[in-house]
């Protein structure tokens, strides 16, 4: 075995450049000839001087010898890596035919069969072998990276990404970023470092990942990013085709999420209300247009700090809706102004109203059950115009939740009233009559509007400089949480369906909740490492594409009647493995088999769901026989 180094051109530049070559020397008949084992790229910079020694260490690996002296740690690393790249790369059917004689100027090296000698065969092969010799090596995981890659071929993103001039290791890295948020959702450096050193990806794939440089990562996701808008159409088309969605409701909501980091070079890193309680961190917000399916239509980034009212128009004018599509949306992006935008292009709109004063009439509302079996009352009021439709609805969860919330500020805002009014009377407490109208005040901004449903009067002494006596009297403001708990109103311009139509497409918003918190929790956006602006916005992109793929498969299981979220298909799929077992044959020789663990009943049944071999990667062979 020895390392070659060859000139050659590139095909497309014609560019002369240098690569290096794993070889071996074997004799057919008279003739000696050269067998190249491994390609090792244009980029192998170990010096020439140890390259006898890298060869040497990859015998012995490939032979099952242990060292007599520890090598380098860059020399094993190498040796390790392409030892296991000779055995996960054989061919995986056919009959072994015979090795390839030694060379007789090399009897002391152990030699590598030729890839055609050492293809496996579905016919039985019986060795015998010392079975204290075993070793099992290099488990990788292989369940995610067959589910993701069954998914990408589903929605044609291989031959998307050719029309768009990825060439096979951009796609081949796509594929890694893609399924790396799937399988150990993190940032593009973490991917980076599971694909090296826990996945068997790049052997489904037939990459080379430990070579790949981490920037090469983040060039592809560069890239992605400039073809954002034609990667998003093109997916929900072939999705359309796929499952048979009708475009007739479009969900839109915001979220956001924060940085680790002050992120001062990206100018959409912006403080504003962490919806995660991180308000010590700079945040970027992200949103989502949704069909009722749940599949994105399109994805945004915007500032942290962005007004939600001001987001919707940017997000849905290039979305080619059909005319009369529904469009469902939360209070804080339902302004007047984008009402008003949507009549103009002719949408329809179902949205919570913005409108503060709460009102309900429970002889005119009529009853519905939520998913979760709940009773939620509906009492639906025609505009005079009959042009819009309001429906106010009342939830018993809800209305014990808020008189919870708002029956603790109560307690809080009168405790507060208490002390003040007690200290009048003691010899040190605060009398001054400014003073205490502005502690007043302070329980008022503290009381999340409970104030507002107070009168409270301060009696001054005869000077009017000094409080005698503080007295309250409870006046809750009608239309308030005190008076309505438990009610919402939403409005429409839909007023031809009744009210439990209206409430149960509403309650297609939830979906779109969930879908953050998976986004989140199950495919890694939070939180984000990145400085720069273009980089925030590939982790969003990467992480939106890796839901879309999650969505198809668990789209196809629920369709066989298989509910499961993605977090436990994971931890299902995550179980099987690639493993090496090593023997020494009773000939001398070393047996190599590299081979996926049996799917459990639970990973089976899957498999056979989504139509995926439920031994990912085949079974390859290498034996090594020394002279």
């Amino acid at each position: 075995m020895f390392i070659r180094k060859t000139a050659t051109r590139h095909k497309s530049t014609d560019e002369a450049y240098f690569t290096f070559r794993l070889a071996s020397s074997a004799r057919t008949g008279k003739q000696v000839r050269q067998i190249t084992l491994l390609n090792l790229g244009r980029h192998f910079d170990l010096p020439r001087s140890d390259w006898p020694r890298l060869c040497g260490r990859i015998d012995a690996l490939l032979a099952g010898q242990a060292g007599m002296l520890a090598e380098p740690e860059a020399i094993e690393a190498l040796a390790q890596r392409y030892a296991a790249r000779l055995i996960a790369t054989q061919p995986a059917s056919g009959r072994p035919p015979v090795a390839p004689e030694p060379l007789a100027s090399s009897p002391a090296q152990p030699q590598v069969a030729s890839p055609a000698a050492i293809a496996a065969t579905p016919d039985p092969v019986y060795a015998e072998v010392d079975v204290a010799s075993l070793q099992l090596t290099r488990p990788r995981s292989v369940g995610v990276e067959a589910a993701g890659r069954a998914a990408i071929g589903w929605l044609g993103i291989d031959p998307l990404l050719t029309d768009l001039g990825f060439n096979r290791v951009q796609r081949d890295a796509v594929a890694a970023l893609l399924i790396g948020r799937m399988a150990a959702p993190g940032s593009e450096l973490a991917t980076w470092r599971w694909l090296r050193e826990r996945s068997a990806l790049g052997e489904l794939l037939g990459a080379d990942f430990e070579a790949m440089p981490p920037i090469r990562l983040y060039r592809t996701s560069d890239r992605l990013v400039r073809q954002r808008d034609k990667i998003e159409d093109a997916l929900f088309s072939r999705l359309q085709d796929l499952f048979g969605l009708a475009v007739t409701v479009t969900l839109y909501d915001l979220t956001n999420t924060y940085f680790e980091g002050a992120a001062t070079q990206n100018p959409k890193a912006a403080r504003g209300r962490s919806k995660e309680k991180r308000a010590d961190c700079p945040l970027v917000t992200l949103g989502l247009a949704l069909d009722a399916s749940g599949f994105v239509r399109r994805s945004k980034m915007f500032a942290g700090n962005v007004a939600e009212g001001t987001t919707l128009t940017a997000m849905l004018k290039d979305l080619a809706t059909p005319p009369g599509a529904l469009v469902i949306m939360d209070a804080g992006i339902a302004t007047a102004a984008n009402i008003a935008w949507l009549k103009a292009q002719g949408y329809r709109y179902l949205v919570v109203s913005r409108e503060r004063t709460r009102q309900f009439d429970p002889d005119r509302a009529v009853q519905t059950l939520t998913a979760s079996n709940e009773t939620v009352r509906l009492q639906r009021v025609l505009s005079e115009d009959s042009a819009e439709v309001r429906l106010y609805c009342h939830s018993e969860a809800r209305e014990a939740k808020e008189t919870a919330i708002t029956g603790r500020f109560v307690t809080s805002f009168e405790a507060g009233l208490a002390k003040l009014a007690e200290g009048l009377g003691k010899p040190r407490g605060q009398k001054t009559l400014a003073a205490i109208q502005q502690r007043i005040g302070r329980l008022k901004e503290k009381s999340r509007g409970i104030g507002q449903h107070y009168e409270i009067v301060v009696t001054p002494d005869e000077t009017g400089k000094i409080a005698t006596a503080i007295a309250w009297t409870k006046a809750p403001v009608e239309g308030s949480k005190l008076t309505h708990p438990g009610v919402c109103c939403l409005r429409s311009n839909e007023t031809t369906w009744d009210a439990q139509t209206l409430w149960h497409t509403y309650t297609l918003l939830t979906d779109l909740e969930a879908v953050f918190r998976g986004l989140k929790s199950e495919l890694g956006l939070r939180p984000v490492f990145h400085h720069k602006e273009d980089r925030t916005e590939g982790h969003l992109l990467i992480t939106v594409l890796a839901y879309q793929l999650v969505q198809a498969i668990r789209r196809k299981l629920k369709a066989a009647g298989e509910n499961v979220s993605w977090m436990r298909l994971r931890e299902i799929l995550s179980v099987q493995q690639r493993v090496t077992a090593t023997f020494q044959q009773r000939d001398g020789r070393t047996l190599h088999v590299r081979k996926t663990t049996s799917a459990e009943p639970a990973l089976r049944k899957i498999y056979d769901t989504l139509h995926i071999d439920a031994a990912p990667g085949g079974v390859q062979k290498l034996i090594v026989s020394a002279a």
